[in-house]
């Protein structure tokens, strides 16, 4: 179905998992792409479903303790900051709890999510499960980009509902519900499939511009011979009213 500071790439395996990033700028991102979605078996295009894990989204990596690693065939990598460069602080804010786009059928639990022992962004291994990078901006937070991703299929649980998201269609409406019980209301923007090499993980793990919402989760076709998806499937929404 997506090394750690603050997210601000992310990039691309079947799975959504990405290779932390070596190198980071002045403000010290270091990224990688997501590419740990590991395919339903196919080498098809797997249609609206997504990989198991975000194709390519390398979380930024805090101090703390690694969360719990799934397989490696079923994580998405996530586009990773370096601690070193000062790792952030979770969001002081309420997370969020539940994601639903009416228009498609999707509605979810999402869990906080951190970053693997080996920098790539964690997902939740049941499909129809969300992850939401908790080193970054919260639906509440003024400021950034709150990042959710998925498995577009898992072997555990098969087609995901982040399967769904090249179905979304501009300006369908997203409700994120925190949990303090608040519904945090989003139009989408836009909606790209995007080759895992080369995604903007920065973009869409930046801590900073206009608040947004950015859904991620593999597409594409499913390579055997390299075991992910080609691209990560990405749905960018901006509050209503914000």
């Amino acid at each position: 179905m997506i090394t750690t500071s603050r997210p601000g790439s992310a990039s691309a395996r079947s799975r959504v998992s990405a290779r932390a990033l070596a190198t980071v700028a002045a403000l010290g991102t270091a990224m990688s792409l997501l590419t740990a979605c590991t395919g339903p078996g196919r080498d098809s295009d797997p249609g609206p479903a997504v990989a198991a894990s975000p194709s390519s989204t390398a979380a930024p990596r805090p101090t703390p303790a690694p969360p719990s690693v799934p397989s490696v065939s079923s994580i998405p990598s996530v586009p990773v900051v370096d601690a070193t460069l000062g790792a952030a602080q979770t969001s002081a804010t309420p997370p969020p709890v539940r994601l639903a786009v009416p228009d498609v059928g999707i509605d979810m639990a999402v869990d906080p999510v951190g970053v693997r022992d080996d920098g790539e962004m964690e997902i939740p291994e049941d499909a129809d499960r969300a992850g939401w990078y908790r080193f970054g901006p919260a639906p509440a937070d003024p400021a950034g980009a709150t990042v959710v991703a998925a498995h577009v299929d898992s072997v555990q649980t098969g087609i995901g509902q982040f399967a769904k998201l090249l179905d979304v269609g501009a300006g369908a409406a997203v409700t994120v519900t925190t949990a303090d019980g608040i519904p945090h209301q989003y139009r989408v923007v836009s909606v790209e499939k995007i080759p895992k090499d080369g995604a903007p993980v920065d973009q869409w793990f930046d801590r900073s511009g206009a608040p947004r919402l950015v859904l991620v989760t593999c597409g594409g076709t499913f390579r055997r011979d390299i075991g992910h998806y080609t691209d990560n499937v990405v749905v960018t929404a901006e509050p209503i009213g914000g």
